[in-house]
């Protein structure tokens, strides 16, 4: 499979204009946990960007469905690992910036690709918390090159520490805790800042947006 044959297979990457990289994004509206808390009044996904905006745009729509019916194809990780591998220069790569993981599987599957590209950072935010926590049971730890951040609930709540600490994750959240996005008060963009791929940086505290 060339490099092209492979990101066709996919169903492309997405471009978001914030970051330094490409990212992979799937439908936010099959989110697992995500759906159940869209209508929890004060949780982060209540807000959720990516229910909105250009987000419902029919394009848009049709290409994260293509994205994510691609996800259970067994050429995926292969055609993945060729794909990102063969257009990622930044060094980069961000998982998910509309979606979440849907099962062990797709998890197992992320984690392969990752091992398979060892040169490049990867960030997979989460709320997802069982399935990481399913993985790490039955695999071990997570990859060296993968930072998986468990997403807090709710707005202005506590990020889910222990339960990161347990699992060798790390956090985010809404809040006032810890490192803070810098992008608001930089044209929303990462610029020079990569403290989301850094499992170094505890819990990053973003914006509502």
């Amino acid at each position: 499979m060339t490099v092209k044959q492979a990101v066709e297979f996919i169903g492309g990457f997405s471009a978001p204009s914030k970051m330094p990289c490409q990212g992979f994004s799937i439908p936010a509206w099959l989110c697992i946990t995500g759906m159940k808390l869209r209508n929890v009044t004060g949780s982060i996904c209540s807000k959720c960007y990516a229910l909105k905006g250009r987000y419902g745009f029919p394009n848009v729509k049709n290409a994260l469905m293509r994205r994510f019916n691609k996800i259970s194809d067994p050429m995926w990780v292969d055609a993945m690992t060729i794909a990102i591998g063969g257009t990622e220069s930044s060094g980069f790569f961000r998982w998910h910036d509309s979606g979440d993981i849907q099962s062990l599987k797709h998890l197992s599957d992320i984690c392969q690709i990752a091992k398979n590209l060892s040169n490049i950072s990867f960030w997979l935010p989460t709320r997802e918390y069982s399935i990481v926590a399913q993985y790490v049971k039955q695999y071990g730890a997570l990859p060296e090159n993968l930072t998986v951040r468990l997403s807090a609930l709710m707005i202005n709540g506590q990020p889910p520490v222990s339960i990161a600490n347990r699992l060798g994750c790390v956090t985010s959240g809404v809040s006032d805790i810890g490192f803070t996005c810098p992008s608001s008060s930089q044209g929303n963009k990462c610029l020079n800042c990569r403290a989301c791929w850094d499992k170094n940086v505890a819990n990053i505290n973003y914006k509502t947006h």
